[in-house]
């Protein structure tokens, strides 16, 4: 019998890594998730997925990161992301996914949802179920908040759980220098960590909006292309609670700001640490002060375009 896995055509996708620029989040809600006001950027630091026909649902994965931790089985959002594609097609076949990731695990940076954004271009092409962009998106957005940009990429706004996106515009290129930590981080365990620090010093603080909205300052930073005037708006809320849970990453963002780094930030939930840089010299400055700290670095610019497919 033919094994179509290894004899099939081979369809490449890529989708991006993300950075946010900005993070409110507002109070929890009864079913305890909270609405988010997000300001996303689309990285160069990429998720690459191959796909080939086959006549069950599996994946492997290699790529820069250690990926001996990640589940195989169909609790992985990229085969979560390719039998929700065959459910809403009619489609009765497979697909082996082999995922090359470069974008850190449990990092803050969508790499999960890059996985499945990309996942889901390239079994639609591999398939030929010919759905539209807007169709893909609707699929995207029942997998998690994060996957609708990984698709459409670029900088976007997101409201909601995140996914509710409007494109922001943004001139000019972003230089980025990103601190990756040995570590991952739960993000259901920063978001309680933020609903105890909330409760704690519910006296000191103002009360938490509950349909935050992103900065004005932030959108005219991007509309200007002005990395000076971005890093003053940089904002993240879960970034206090994810220092709390993991102190020594305060010491990676004063290491950076007393490195030339314009400012720093946690990503989404952390760990990782983008720190955003005038130009392409200053991050290379910057890189060399933070591998001499023995921190695995990398530089990263934004905004780029979202997932694609690469060969068919």
């Amino acid at each position: 019998m033919t094994n179509t896995a290894t004899t099939s055509p081979v369809v490449h996708a890529r989708a991006p890594g993300k950075i946010n620029v900005f993070l409110k989040v507002g109070a929890v809600m009864h079913d305890g998730y909270h609405d988010l006001a997000t300001a996303f950027q689309a990285v160069s630091l990429y998720e690459d997925v191959r796909a080939r026909a086959a006549d069950d649902f599996s994946v492997a994965f290699t790529g820069s990161v250690d990926t001996s931790g990640l589940a195989v089985d169909g609790s992985n959002l990229a085969i979560k992301a390719a039998r929700a594609l065959a459910r809403a097609t009619g489609y009765t076949g497979g697909v082996h996914l082999e995922i090359d990731k470069n974008v850190p695990i449990a990092g803050g940076m969508g790499g999960g949802s890059a996985d499945a954004a990309a996942t889901l271009l390239a079994c639609d092409a591999l398939w030929g179920t010919e759905l539209s962009r807007e169709e893909l998106l609707k699929i995207a957005a029942t997998l998690g908040a994060d996957v609708p940009f990984a698709v459409t990429g670029g900088t976007a706004i997101g409201t909601g759980r995140g996914d509710q996106l409007s494109p922001a515009l943004a001139k000019g290129t972003f230089h980025w220098v990103l601190a990756l930590a040995e570590f991952g981080m739960s993000t259901p365990s920063v978001y309680s960590e933020l609903d105890r620090h909330r409760t704690r010093h519910a006296q000191d603080i103002f009360p938490v909006q509950q349909q935050p909205t992103v900065d004005a300052n932030v959108l005219q930073a991007l509309r200007a292309g002005d990395p000076a005037m971005l890093a003053e708006s940089m904002h993240n809320d879960l970034q206090a609670p994810a220092l709390q849970l993991a102190p020594g990453l305060g010491r990676v963002l004063e290491l950076g700001e007393a490195n030339g780094a314009l400012a720093g930030i946690l990503s989404g939930s952390g760990p990782t640490v983008a720190f955003l840089v005038p130009d392409v010299d200053a991050g290379l400055e910057l890189q060399v002060a933070l591998s001499a700290a023995r921190l695995r670095v990398v530089r990263a610019t934004g905004p780029v375009h979202g997932a694609r497919i690469l060969t068919t």
